[in-house]
């Protein structure tokens, strides 16, 4: 645990936790590949890459010839009121990944927040529909205007938009197929919430922060048409999932619908802060100086994220994360016939989450899991409205021989859990979800 002169110690005394979500004591100094390194020397196999953030790892050579490369003759600082060539470059080269949307244009950001925001915004000022819909247990971002679309309990402090109607996020592991859900929605339709004045759907295409859900099977394309069908647009939340995670470049070609918006965030960056918004040009260029700050689009965000994608290309990131997250999901299902709280493993590509059974008289299972993995040598989180759902979300570069060391140190943190040698006292300081 963290002395009184630790990093952590210190982080503690001069770091607001208004913007902490801690699960252990982790105070890193390095990182490199698939590891990050503590104040203490320690090598750890991080399953989380800042939960997506990093998507090439820590050090990728591509990223940091990239970044230094930018900041050493900068393109100004900014696109505010002047363009460069990499931004440009940027935008088309995301456009390049979506053909199915060919008549869109790019915005950019700072985070996945910020991108969801705007979309939200861009869509009510320009088509007057003040309405949306969002599911419960979604978290879109942590600015006041994606608070307001989201449905996270964590965010219960956050005011919700006025015209914000949540529907619940089917989980089959619970039995849920999604049919209940449409029928209410249908019957709001008739009742309560005239379709011609909602503005658009919003969803991920797996619920991450509610709980690792991966939908039902044809639940988000009968919604998705249930919408278009009224003219309600659709935003696809891409900001954790997206970017080759699950296996294709985009989440939501698992789900067979196309979206009008695509969320981009996390991953983009690969450790830098950028988003992206793509957008139907009709709305995106609604009104000029409607969503913008200084430092959208610098030229080292903008370098990071073009070698993001360019490697994510030359490396075939996506078949590596569909062929290794198969390899994980596989050694990681093995895991529940010889634990009895482990309920469920389900994900795609990189992209895992395992439920723990919540019948815990003696303590949080969950936080415990992740402490004791951390005592181990293995970073990753938790997520979900109950707080119980293990998430796995590593470097897109992650190879078959990590995932196994992985899974190994798994098997032994849960059964340290599930022999109670993981005390009350141990998590007490971390509050976690």
């Amino acid at each position: 645990m963290a002395g009184a002169n630790s990093l952590y110690a210190r982080d503690a005394s001069a770091i607001a936790g208004l913007q902490k979500l801690r699960f252990f004591p982790l105070a890193l100094e390095s990182g490199a590949g698939a590891y990050v390194v503590d104040d203490e020397g320690r090598r750890l196999l991080d399953l989380s890459a800042a939960w997506g953030a990093a998507s090439l790892g820590y050090g990728h050579p591509a990223i940091v010839e990239a970044v230094c490369h930018a900041v050493s003759a900068p393109a100004g600082a900014s696109i505010l009121s002047a363009t460069h060539r990499g931004a440009v470059e940027l935008a088309e080269a995301i456009l390049v990944t979506l053909p199915e949307l060919p008549d869109h244009c790019v915005w950019f950001g700072h985070s996945g927040s910020d991108a969801n925001e705007t979309a939200f915004r861009a869509i009510a000022a320009a088509t007057g529909r003040r309405r949306v819909i969002a599911f419960r247990g979604a978290y879109h971002g942590g600015t006041a205007g994606s608070m307001a679309i989201s449905g996270h309990a964590v965010q219960s402090h956050a005011a919700r938009a006025e015209g914000l109607t949540l529907i619940s996020y089917p989980n089959p592991y619970h039995g849920e197929d999604g049919e209940a859900v449409l029928a209410g929605l249908a019957q709001q339709f008739e009742t309560t919430l005239p379709p011609q004045e909602v503005g658009a759907l919003f969803i991920e295409p797996i619920q991450s922060d509610g709980g690792f859900i991966v939908p039902p099977p044809g639940f988000l394309k009968r919604l998705v048409e249930m919408c278009r069908a009224h003219g309600i647009l659709i935003v696809s939340d891409e900001v954790k999932v997206g970017l080759a995670r699950t296996g294709l470049m985009h989440c939501f070609r698992h789900e067979g619908f196309t979206p009008d918006f695509v969320c981009l965030g996390k991953g983009l960056g690969g450790g830098m802060a950028i988003s992206a918004l793509v957008g139907p040009r009709a709305i995106m260029n609604h009104a000029t100086a409607f969503a913008m700050q200084t430092l959208h689009g610098n030229p080292v965000s903008v370098a990071a994220a073009t070698a993001v994608l360019k490697t994510i290309e030359d490396e075939k990131l996506a078949g590596n994360a569909s062929t290794v997250g198969r390899f994980l999901l596989d050694g990681l299902t093995a895991l529940k016939s010889r634990h009895r709280m482990v309920g469920d493993v389900r994900g795609r590509g990189l992209a895992i989450g395992i439920e723990l059974l919540t019948e815990d008289p003696a303590g949080r299972r969950a936080a415990k899991t992740v402490f004791r993995a951390w005592e181990l040598g293995l970073v990753l989180y938790y997520v979900g409205i109950n707080s119980n759902v293990l998430e796995l979300t590593p470097p897109l570069i992650l190879t078959e021989a990590q995932a196994s060391d992985a899974i190994a140190i798994l098997d032994r943190a849960i059964a340290d859990v599930e022999q109670g040698l993981v005390s009350d006292d141990a998590i007490r300081d971390f509050a976690g979800w």
